[in-house]
């Protein structure tokens, strides 16, 4: 695998976007006891569609993800579910418009013997982990066409480039048999796979959503031969809550390949930045061939989810540090919810990337 001196100049690089995340508009979501409005809305891409028009870059459609290449990364159990979920709930008497559990399975439930259900209202919580991942009619198709995104910059990393994968629904919750947090295919995980199968021998993945990537560190937990990296809000007061702690450093056969840095809800662009730059030094120390970037931008001052109060000059700033590493990248979109300045902050971190 190649791996230029100098990452690619934003003049020169591809992005990838399938149309068919306008199929997915999800409605529910729960939040502190009441339902609102779901903030995972096709709006999102056409904003980052737009702030991809003002640099002048023209995404490139792709092709769905096959179920082969999604099985890289998740079990076939779960794949089967996610695809064939929603006309099995559509057929079920009085279902709502939306496939969303209503219980799930405890830790004491699975320490005890506990076993997915036959009945798809038991599945439904087997193979999620939240209320906030609510499967439509079409969230199957969205989500593969996502994948493939991510797959597409995947092989310009392989090839010793640096790409850009408009991916929605984001990926970095979703763990091998679970989706969660908005999340249904870990795009950034199947863009890793793809790497390592093109023969980069380490891959890291460098998180900067403002939640924790869950999934990711999941999917990874055990592997060596890939560092994950992830710079986001303190888990004691926000989402995914459970996960994202400094101390969660590998499983077994991954020691020390999973570096989280949780920063005080309110962290500006100082802190933020030098937790960003620490990941990259991480990554450096790691030995990595590609790298896998998860760009969220819900860490920006504007977010209607606000944890952390970065601006778009940080964002600019961690464009910058990021693509200083040299490595051929493949950056995978995940949340960021201001529609009206998605796809400017899109463009301040690509332009930053660029040197510019």
């Amino acid at each position: 695998m190649d791996s230029p001196a100098h990452p690619a100049t934003m003049p020169g690089m591809r992005s990838f976007h399938h149309p068919g995340h306008a199929l997915h508009s999800p409605r529910f979501f729960l939040m502190r006891g009441q339902v609102h409005a779901n903030f995972e809305v096709p709006a999102r891409a056409d904003s980052l569609l737009a702030g991809l028009a003002t640099l002048g870059m023209e995404p490139e459609l792709t092709a769905p993800a096959t179920l082969e290449q999604l099985g890289t990364v998740h079990s076939t159990g779960y794949l089967e579910f996610l695809e064939k979920v929603a006309p099995a709930w559509a057929a079920l008497p009085n279902a709502g418009p939306e496939v969303v559990a209503n219980t799930f399975p405890t830790a004491d439930a699975l320490a005890s013997g506990g076993r997915r259900p036959g009945g798809i209202v038991g599945q439904i919580g087997w193979y999620t982990a939240d209320t906030s991942c609510p499967i439509g009619p079409h969230t199957w198709e969205a989500s593969i066409g996502a994948a493939g995104c991510a797959l597409a910059a995947a092989a310009e990393a392989a090839a010793g480039r640096s790409a850009y994968a408009l991916c929605r629904p984001p990926g970095h919750h979703t763990y091998a048999g679970r989706a969660g947090g908005h999340c249904y295919i870990n795009n950034a995980a199947l863009a890793v796979q793809a790497l390592r199968a093109a023969g980069a021998r380490r891959v890291a993945v460098l998180d900067i959503d403002s939640h924790h990537g869950n999934g990711t560190q999941g999917i990874f937990w055990n592997r060596s031969d890939v560092l994950t990296v992830s710079v986001h809000g303190d888990p004691n007061g926000y989402y995914p809550w459970f996960t994202g702690y400094a101390e969660e450093t590998g499983g077994q056969g991954g020691e020390n390949c999973n570096l989280n840095m949780p920063l005080a809800l309110g962290t500006a662009d100082t802190g933020w930045l030098a937790a960003v730059e620490q990941g990259t030094q991480a990554v450096r120390a790691f030995g990595a061939d590609a790298l896998v970037v998860s760009l969220g931008f819900d860490a920006s001052e504007h977010e209607p989810l606000n944890a952390l109060n970065v601006t778009p000059e940080g964002f600019a700033r961690a464009g910058a540090l990021i693509s200083g590493l040299g490595l051929p990248s493949a950056i995978i979109q995940e949340g960021g919810y201001n529609v009206a300045l998605l796809g400017s902050l899109l463009a301040r971190f690509l332009t930053g990337w660029d040197g510019r």
